[in-house]
């Protein structure tokens, strides 16, 4: 149990969570107090294995509409819980796949035992013995999928039951990656890239109405290798707004475009790569090929892919340390630029498209500018590599005096420093370098930075790492230990912010008053689009709250 009287978890208690001894249950930020609601883990009876060498993401599902009895396979919709991301309503938590440091061993999750298992060919489906036809599914929801060694878990969102309602196993290799389809009409919704390189999508509704069965309506991408056969997959995403589209990254620098209602055996043949160091898209000589393209972007691992959320551009981050964003429709390289040191493993979009958020190997937060084509600010406070990046859409900036209004965003990062830290950019109160004199040092100002820095910087050019003097600095606002074990990522929802560490235990920190709204209602968790959000202005002052 929680004692909610010093905030602690108690270690001694048979009923506390064994994954979480002795860390506070809440943490303060100037608007109240965000508190531990509840928790979801894996029960480790069904693992079929120690699940080392893999990192737990998390895809937030909402399946609002009810399908026709007959049509299994119908309408669903769902919002999106990151910022700036539309077609992840469904945003992954983690990144990082490409990085050897991101690999841990551990968990023991819960005890809960299969009732029944099916498989089929090298894929099959388990289910708990609390099975939904238990609780009444009826074509509604929100729900968590998570990849934890060789399966991946199915969590009611609005359960507070710890366990799973659902597992699948793959006996070839472990799944690394997943995205939900937010604008999915009908067919398949909910993506799946594996270690091995291939590619499943499937509809989640169909998993969940079929607990218990053979896993149904299954399309296999990639197999036996038969686009790409050197490398795993290491982020996978949705077109916007592309009609079943989407896009998987592998470990070997390439992405490939694929359609969701093409013959998924479909194979294609790209030319070779003359050039490993440079950007290159190649297509497939007939209509009917799947995938549809080949971008090669980098050499080395594509650590994490993700499009602005109305779909125009698409960022990438990889293992040589560079940010590169696309104008996906035109195929071209706009910008980008270096970290300050080693891999970067994780990158965001803020929800109008302006900023870009990055994490990696040099513990810092980058803030990339759309406008200035650079990175404008740099956020310290991890001690150890950023492993999750994400705008809250849904906070607003309290009102003040309404002397002078600018926007304000919120965001946070995770890391394998086992902290949560939120922050706040209202770049007009940063301090921004001027030009350097030539053999001087740069001179401050505050103040939007479009008027203090150089001309942005030109299109398709590649930015070298920044010197530390040169950047301007940002504080957390908060920084609080939330897992015992390296954090993967985080999702902010209307009423919560949910943080998932790398072994797969998912913990949701309600909002300041959510609490007591959430049980009564318990549907509207995502009931508000991000893009119907307007971006709130006001200043703020406030001080850094050490957990």
């Amino acid at each position: 149990m929680i004692n909610t009287a010093n905030g602690m978890i108690p270690t001694s208690s048979s009923s506390a969570n064994p994954q979480s001894p002795g860390l506070k249950t809440y943490f303060k930020t100037p608007e109240g107090r965000y508190k531990l609601h509840y928790e979801k883990t894996h029960p480790s009876s069904l693992l079929h294995y120690a699940h080392g060498k893999t990192v737990t993401q998390v895809t937030l599902a909402h399946l609002k509409d009810k399908p026709a009895p007959s049509t299994p396979t119908g309408s669903s919709s769902s919002f999106s819980a990151s910022t700036g991301v539309k077609s992840a309503a469904a945003r992954w938590l983690g990144s990082g796949n490409g990085s050897r440091a991101l690999s841990f061993v551990g968990g023991n999750g819960g005890t809960k035992s299969i009732s029944s298992t099916s498989r089929i060919g090298s894929l099959g489906a388990s289910s708990s013995s609390n099975s939904l036809t238990n609780t009444n599914f009826d074509g509604k929801g929100t729900y968590l999928i998570s990849n934890v060694g060789d399966a991946i878990f199915i969590s009611d969102l609005n359960s507070h039951d710890k366990d799973p309602i659902k597992s699948i196993h793959f006996s070839n290799s472990n799944p690394v990656c997943h995205a939900f389809d937010q604008d999915a009409k009908e067919g398949h919704d909910l993506l799946i890239g594996l270690n091995s390189g291939d590619v499943y999508s499937v509809s989640l509704r169909q998993q969940l109405q079929d607990v218990g069965k053979k896993l149904v309506g299954a399309h296999h991408y990639n197999k036996d290798g038969s686009v790409n056969n050197s490398s795993r997959c290491t982020s996978i995403t949705w077109v916007p707004g592309g009609d079943g589209a989407f896009v998987v990254a592998h470990a070997d620098g390439n992405m490939y475009v694929y359609e969701k209602n093409k013959d998924a055996a479909g194979d294609s043949t790209f030319s070779i790569i003359k050039d490993q160091t440079q950007f290159s898209v190649s297509h497939a000589r007939y209509s009917k090929s799947n995938p549809m393209a080949r971008w090669h972007v980098c050499q080395g691992s594509i650590n994490s892919i993700a499009f602005s959320f109305d779909g125009a551009y698409l960022a990438t981050v990889g293992r040589d340390g560079y940010l590169r964003v696309f104008d996906y429709s035109k195929e071209q390289l706009v910008c980008g630029g270096k970290s300050y040191y080693g891999a970067v493993l994780c990158c965001a979009w803020s929800m109008d498209g302006k900023y870009i958020l990055t994490g990696g190997e040099d513990d810092l937060v980058h803030v990339w500018s759309m406008e200035d084509r650079k990175v404008v600010a740099w956020g310290e406070g991890h001690n150890s590599w950023v492993s999750g990046v994400a705008f809250d859409s849904y906070w607003s900036a309290p009102n003040t005096d309404g002397t002078g209004e600018t926007v304000m965003y919120r965001f946070g990062s995770v890391g394998q420093d086992t902290q949560l830290l939120l922050w706040d950019l209202e770049m007009d109160e940063i301090v921004v370098p001027l030009r350097r004199c030539a053999g001087g040092s740069p001179t401050y100002s505050t103040g939007s930075q479009s008027s203090h820095w150089d001309n942005a910087s030109p299109l398709g050019t590649l930015q070298p790492a920044s010197s530390i003097r040169d950047v301007p600095k940002i504080s957390p606002l908060v920084a609080h230990r939330v897992h015992n074990e390296p954090l993967s990522g985080l999702i902010f929802t209307q009423d919560s912010v949910l943080t998932v560490c790398q072994e797969g235990h998912i913990k949701i920190w309600m909002r300041p008053g959510a609490a007591e709204s959430q049980s009564s209602n318990t549907e509207t968790l995502l009931s508000t689009s991000s893009k119907d959000k307007p971006l709130h202005s006001s200043k703020i002052g406030g001080s850094s709250y050490k957990q």
